[in-house]
Formats: C-alpha cells, sequence, structure tokens
C-alpha cells in the first residue's frame, strides 16, 4: 500500500487558506472569484439537492444565489483537520456556515460541517469537490 504523504507547515497554511479565499469572496459576492477556487470540472454538492459539476455551473448558481437568499449574508469556515489523500491531493474539513446579517456565528439550521477534496493546480490549491451537511441533519 503507497505511502500518504506529509504536508510541511507552508502546505498546511496553504491548503487552509482555501477556505479563505471562499470567506472573502462571499464577503464580496463575487461570483466570479468564488468559482474561481474551484477546479474547471469541480462538484459542489449543498443542501437542498443542489449538485453542480462546474466552475461554470458553480460561477452562475453563486451569481444568481449572491442576488437572491443569499444577499447580503456572509459565510464562515474554520478548518478542523487537514490530511494529505495523496500527492497534490488533500481533504480538509470544516465547521462553519451561513451568516445572517449581524451574525457573528451561525445559527440553527445554518451550523454545517463541509467536506473539501483539494488538489494542487500549478502552485495553487483549487476545489476539486464540496459537500456540507447541517449538523443538525439526522
Amino acid at each position: 500500500m503507497p505511502s500518504t504523504p506529509s504536508l510541511d507547515t507552508d502546505e498546511t497554511a496553504a491548503l487552509r487558506a482555501v477556505p479563505t479565499r471562499i470567506v472573502e469572496a462571499w464577503a464580496q459576492h463575487d461570483a466570479d472569484r468564488f468559482a474561481e477556487t474551484f477546479t474547471e470540472h469541480a462538484t459542489l454538492i449543498l443542501p437542498g439537492d443542489v449538485f453542480l459539476t462546474s466552475r461554470e455551473e458553480i460561477r452562475s448558481y453563486m451569481s444568481r444565489a449572491f442576488t437572491g437568499p443569499l444577499k447580503g449574508t456572509r459565510v464562515t469556515g474554520v478548518p478542523l483537520t487537514v490530511r494529505p489523500l495523496a500527492a497534490d491531493v488533500a481533504a480538509v474539513v470544516t465547521k462553519g456556515g451561513v451568516l445572517a446579517p449581524g451574525e457573528r456565528e451561525p445559527s440553527g439550521e445554518r451550523v454545517i460541517r463541509a467536506t473539501w477534496i483539494l488538489v494542487r493546480e500549478g502552485t495553487d490549491w483549487r476545489i476539486a469537490s464540496y459537500q456540507n451537511t447541517p449538523v443538525g441533519a439526522a
């Protein structure tokens, strides 16, 4: 069985920074910047039967969401674990959720745990697959 690579401090910091890039793009309601954090053929799965399979689908969905149901919201995502899976592939698990205007922490059904599968593209880490689950889900 092949060994799992280890991460140095710089790699770990770069992986932990990916959720921060999403938080920053969301704060600006910037669907282009949000989508650029994903690979071209990324998968995004969200509650409510949202299943997107490309960067362009993600961009389009977030563009509509930022002017509709997510208008005025922010998001938070704090890494709980960062784990290498293979060379240039890692998994990050975060806790967080959508913040309604004026909230400092997500509440109720907006508290989530998420799994991010990240891949290195050149010198950048991008999201290949993302899925979140509400904490209150059975």
